[in-house]
């Protein structure tokens, strides 16, 4: 085409500005060496002192991925962007490629070079010395909602649970559990909600889940139930998991599984395991058979009653632990404690990972 000559790209709009690529096949100049091609970005509209950061990649089409970059992206926003001060204004390289290199190269395809153009044009702001300081408080949403369950004023419905009656506000309920909202406000709702019975559940297990709904945050489980033993608060977090489920609470059912995961011991991790395996708790189920499967916790393990549960309730579960024994290099202790009805029933002098309730 000649020194000086260019083929242009259609214009395009970024940041309030038109944009065009000009390619210079043999070079923009002479003197600076028309033996390589020239590559500028500029600016198509009229404007002042426009700042931009620009990235311009010449595309490898056989694909190898092997692009050439040349960007200014990464640098300060300080010292980065390139200013242009008015339309024509050009940024680029004048010895782009050496154009007998480029007419050999993985670049050209049917006569054809492919250009990839990136433009973020930098946008200012003057921001005066803030003349305040105020403290934000954290959110305290739920302490609200949480106070009004605990004041018992505006309840609209009731539920039954083993024999126990709950006062709550139907529109929390419903926005906080998609099941409630189906059951108080759903086409198929139920009609008498002076008193919903609970089939299924205990007393304390609905109590705190109801605590949740409000409050947003697991109970204490001493001070709400007295409960001072990890065993009883492990059974109380199973229980609230599956009620959790049942009720489509998202969040309870992580925070439970998490609290779960925590508390594995060796009188209750057959029973967890059960209950990751029927409620699709995918971490606590790896956490539980990963415990049974040490040598040191599974005999205790198998001799406990929610060993026979796991059994009798989840059996395709038997088939994955086994598979957890064998990597531990321990086929022999299934083995042994079928084929054996006099085990060592001893369990003081075992070791377990973590500790036992």
């Amino acid at each position: 085409m000649g020194i000086g000559k260019y083929v242009a790209s259609d214009t395009f709009y970024i940041g309030g500005y038109a944009w065009a690529i000009y390619f210079y096949p043999d070079g923009k100049s002479s003197e600076d060496n028309s033996s390589c091609v020239s590559l500028f970005i500029a600016l198509a509209s009229e404007g002042t002192d426009v700042r931009a950061l620009f990235e311009l990649t010449l595309m490898d089409q056989s694909g190898k991925e092997r692009h050439k970059v040349h960007s200014h992206f990464g640098r300060a926003l300080e010292s980065g962007p390139y200013t242009l001060k008015y339309r024509g204004s050009m940024w680029g390289y004048k010895r782009f490629y050496k154009r007998t290199q480029l007419e050999s190269s993985d670049f050209l395809k049917d006569d054809t070079l492919l250009i990839r153009c990136c433009v973020g044009v930098v946008k200012s702001h003057t921001e005066g010395p803030k003349t305040y300081t105020i403290a934000l408080p954290p959110s305290n949403i739920g302490q609200h909602f949480g106070k009004l369950l605990e004041s018992g004023k505006g309840t609209d419905v009731n539920f039954e649970v083993d024999g126990e009656i709950y006062a709550s506000h139907k529109i929390v309920l419903a926005a906080r559990s998609p099941v409630f909202r189906a059951q108080l406000f759903g086409p198929m709702k139920d009609q008498n909600t002076q008193c919903i019975k609970v089939e299924d559940m205990e007393a304390p297990v609905f109590k705190a889940l109801i605590h949740f709904i409000y409050w947003d945050v697991l109970p204490d489980m001493e001070e709400l139930f007295g409960l001072n033993s990890q065993w009883a608060a492990t059974l109380m977090a199973q229980h609230l998991l599956a009620a959790a489920d049942r009720y489509a609470l998202e969040r309870l059912r992580l925070l439970c599984e998490a609290r779960l995961c925590e508390d594995v011991a060796i009188n209750t991790v057959a029973t967890t395991l059960a209950l990751a395996e029927q409620h699709q708790c995918i971490q606590l189920k790896s956490v539980c058979l990963k415990f049974i499967a040490l040598p040191e916790n599974l005999k205790a393990v198998m001799q406990t009653d929610g060993f026979e549960y796991l059994k009798e309730s989840c059996p395709p579960v038997i088939t994955e632990l086994l598979q957890y024994v064998a990597k531990n290099g321990e086929h022999s202790a299934i083995a042994c404690t079928h084929g054996n009805d006099n085990l060592d029933g001893d369990m003081n002098g075992r070791r377990v990972k973590q500790r036992t309730h």
